[in-house]
């Protein structure tokens, strides 16, 4: 038997989902960090001839200084502590599936967003993951700055490390609005990427399996 589960209707026997998530302008740097980013953002904003003075504008260098302080939270987050003790002995050795993973991350080269799904797929080895840390893993690594490919193997590497699964498989597809807003300007065209590990990447049977059931 299959678990087959989207990222919309997290839930089971061995869920775990503390609220992990903090307001990360309260790390102990943030207060330092975003008077530094207010100040660059400022700067910015004059380079590009705004008036920086306008009503509209007052409050954006610190505004920005926040947004970009937690799009880039996956920085000051680790593996660990995500986790957060949710990893369970479970005799399950069928393949698991969380799909639809929604995704929003920055591009490394022009600082504008990818956003995306991504599917994860794993054979259990003797120890599970509670269901929400699957995305909690995604989120970690997409709040950085990014490239898909990288962000795809690092999210398969993850969860490798925490629980030493037969396998995984990480598929990714996302839009890339530096294909989008700028350069050759395709508004309809997508990314995918995938990362196939252990008995994913060994076995067709196990890797096809894994292909069709995240495409229903």
């Amino acid at each position: 038997m299959k678990t087959l589960i989207s990222a919309h209707h997290f839930g089971s026997s061995y869920e775990v989902d503390e609220d992990y998530d903090e307001d990360m302008t309260t790390h102990p740097e943030a207060a330092e960090k975003i008077q530094q980013l207010s100040t660059v953002y400022r700067g910015l904003l004059s380079t590009i001839d705004e008036d920086i003075d306008r009503q509209g504008l007052k409050k954006t260098p610190e505004r920005a200084a926040k947004a970009i302080w937690y799009f880039t939270k996956g920085y000051r987050q680790n593996l660990g502590d995500l986790l957060n003790d949710a990893i369970f002995n479970e005799d399950h050795d069928e393949m698991v599936i969380v799909k639809d993973i929604e995704m929003f991350s920055l591009c490394e080269h022009h600082l504008v967003p990818f956003i995306g799904k991504v599917s994860i797929g794993y054979l259990p080895n003797g120890k599970v993951l509670g269901l929400s840390k699957l995305a909690r893993i995604v989120e970690m690594y997409a709040r950085r700055l990014q490239v898909q490919e990288r962000m795809t193997k690092q999210i398969a590497v993850a969860i490798t490390e925490a629980i030493n699964p037969a396998g995984v498989g990480v598929v990714v597809e996302a839009t890339h609005m530096c294909m989008v807003m700028r350069g050759v300007q395709k508004i309809n065209s997508k990314t995918m990427t995938s990362t196939m590990l252990g008995v994913f990447r060994e076995d067709s049977k196990t890797r096809e399996e894994f292909l069709s059931l995240i495409k229903k």
